[in-house]
């Protein structure tokens, strides 16, 4: 059984993966764009973050620019698949490389610590709440707040014509949009929750490395395959909220691997967690209508 601290960090942790994983739906299910940029954005916005932090901005200023550089990073990417018409998946994977370097050269070293510096979270440890609540609270008003914020832009007039581009391009140029600016627009918008997620994530673990966004993609998409999975998207709203679900069920689902005895798992075993996890969130849903179909037949 999870202790309360492993159960909080584990809703923790899968609040800030759940607006990963809304950054993933955008590219990978509304515009059908692979993007591994986010492999290099989710630290980015913890380097921007962390960097103008430590230099005594204003928390919140600090992970609104973070934001804003994942916004930047993302229209990188998606500009060299555009106007350079290199294949989005190559060109994800030079933006991502370069963002190596360009973190390195924000921070001026691998990582930064954050432990003696006010963060947004400093001025919720004044409120009536467990050191460790904290964290869980703050989080689920930023991700219920972006999550009904992209969920109003995906009714609007701009969000139509992203999804229509990401539906079917040829008939949404045929209707006067102008799908390359959407697509733009989208991995921009996708990479900057990563960025924005990046940031939060540095500031509840105290510290920002530049290493902190690998395997990020497995994690977003294991929480968008995984709500899914639980949750049918029938709509946007119902697709969103799955991206939540999946990101705190996914957390949940390691820190209960990690913490029973009997199954003798470290914390080398992650990423094998995660790969195991994601095969069965792909293949349960086919199988279960599989088998529905057999006893419908029989």
């Amino acid at each position: 059984m999870l202790s309360e601290i492993a159960l909080y960090g584990a809703f923790e942790t899968g609040l800030i993966y759940g607006i990963v994983a809304f950054g993933v739906y955008l590219s990978f299910r509304v515009l059908h764009f692979p993007d591994l940029t986010v492999d290099g954005s989710f630290p980015l916005g913890a380097a921007v973050a962390a960097v103008m932090i430590i230099d005594g901005f204003n928390p919140w200023l600090a992970t609104g620019m973070a934001l804003v550089a994942g916004m930047g990073a993302g229209a990188v990417t998606a500009l060299l698949n555009v106007r350079l018409h290199i294949l989005n998946l190559l060109a994800s994977i030079l933006t991502m490389i370069a963002l190596y370097s360009v973190n390195l050269r924000i921070m001026g070293r691998p990582n930064i610590a954050l432990l003696s510096e006010e963060t947004v979270l400093t001025p919720w440890y004044e409120l009536d709440l467990a050191f460790h609540q904290v964290p869980v609270a703050l989080f689920l008003l930023v991700s219920l707040v972006g999550l009904v914020m992209l969920w109003r832009f995906m009714q609007s007039e701009t969000g139509l014509a992203m999804r229509a581009t990401g539906a079917n391009p040829r008939m949404a140029r045929s209707q006067g949009i102008a799908t390359g600016w959407m697509i733009v627009l989208g991995i921009a918008l996708s990479n900057g929750l990563v960025a924005l997620a990046g940031a939060l994530f540095a500031q509840s673990q105290g510290a920002a490395d530049v290493t902190m966004g690998v395997g990020v993609i497995v994690i977003g998409l294991a929480s968008l395959i995984g709500g899914e999975a639980v949750l049918t998207p029938r709509n946007v709203f119902r697709a969103l909220l799955a991206c939540l679900v999946g990101a705190i069920l996914y957390r949940l689902a390691i820190a209960l691997a990690l913490n029973a005895d009997f199954v003798g798992l470290k914390t080398q075993d992650l990423n094998l967690i995660t790969a195991v996890l994601v095969t069965l969130a792909i293949v349960l849903p086919n199988a279960r209508h599989s088998v529905k179909s057999f006893f419908s037949r029989s």
